[in-house]
């Protein structure tokens, strides 16, 4: 089945104007601001002096969304992600409200392995998967469930350099790729759960060339530059791709390989099974 994503997939984009109750910082001065440093969330107080990690355990934060509704997220617990050798990505167990029930539930679905974490990140995505700009201090809370949150977790940190390449560009790659969005546009073809192998020439990740799997695509920003097989045969065919993206007419099949893919600007590759 193909479907459309949320805006964004993992949830909402927030505005930074905020206000914060601290449980750590009730004699503490005024919050002058809420800053987002990678996947951390910083909370600076008026005479300048930062909350952040485990002072931050505990806290409800109060956002004004992009639509202009108010939010509450409690922050009950942060850790290391063991996944990170760099140690750059935190993960956040978030609730927010249930009116309906009259208690607090976590605010992210059930990642891979079961947890529902998420992390902040600087920056929002319309529903196409589009960075969107002009919003000073916007940032989004990535769920580990979602496209945003994986690709940060693949290694993909849009604001980290590696090799003198800045990152932000194999991030929306690796997310057009998890989404199986082959044209860019939003669509998804992918299913729940799919396994598929990822790899990059930038010495983020490395091929797990498991002989069960087999070239599937390259990606770009854009969305992918060439398909060998669709990830998912019963959501789309090769012939329906070309149809409907014609910028992919004679890019399919056989003639998508990686050194094709690489030539004509992919930065993102994987595998799965053909």
């Amino acid at each position: 089945m193909i479907h459309r994503l949320r805006s964004p997939i993992v949830l909402l984009s927030w505005l930074a104007s905020i206000a914060a109750a601290v449980p750590s910082a009730a004699q503490s001065p005024g919050m002058r601001a809420l800053e987002v440093v990678g996947t951390e969330i910083r909370v600076v107080l008026g005479d300048g002096s930062v909350l952040q990690r485990e002072r931050l355990i505990g806290a409800t934060l109060a956002f004004t969304d992009a639509q202009g509704e108010s939010v509450r997220v409690r922050i009950e617990d942060i850790e290391a992600d063991r996944k990170d050798p760099d140690g750059d990505v935190l993960l956040y167990r978030l609730l927010t409200p249930d009116a309906a029930a009259g208690t607090w539930r976590p605010l992210c679905d059930p990642g891979p392995d079961g947890r529902t974490f998420g992390f902040p990140l600087a920056g929002a995505w319309d529903e196409a998967g589009n960075p969107i700009a002009g919003r000073p201090g916007a940032f989004t809370i990535a769920c580990t469930s979602g496209a945003i949150g994986k690709c940060v977790r693949f290694g993909y940190k849009p604001w980290k350099t590696v090799g003198g390449v800045r990152l932000d560009r194999h991030h929306a790659a690796c997310m057009r790729m998890v989404r199986a969005d082959y044209g860019g546009d939003g669509t998804a073809f992918t299913r729940d759960g799919h396994r598929i192998d990822v790899f990059d020439e930038d010495g983020v990740q490395q091929p797990d060339n498991d002989p069960a799997d087999a070239f599937e695509a390259g990606w770009a920003p854009e969305g992918a530059v060439c398909i060998h097989h669709p990830r998912v045969r019963a959501n789309v065919s090769l012939a329906e791709l070309e149809a409907r993206f014609p910028r992919l007419k004679g890019r399919t099949g056989d003639a998508c390989t990686e050194e094709f893919a690489k030539a004509n600007g992919a930065i993102v590759f994987n595998r799965s099974a053909p």
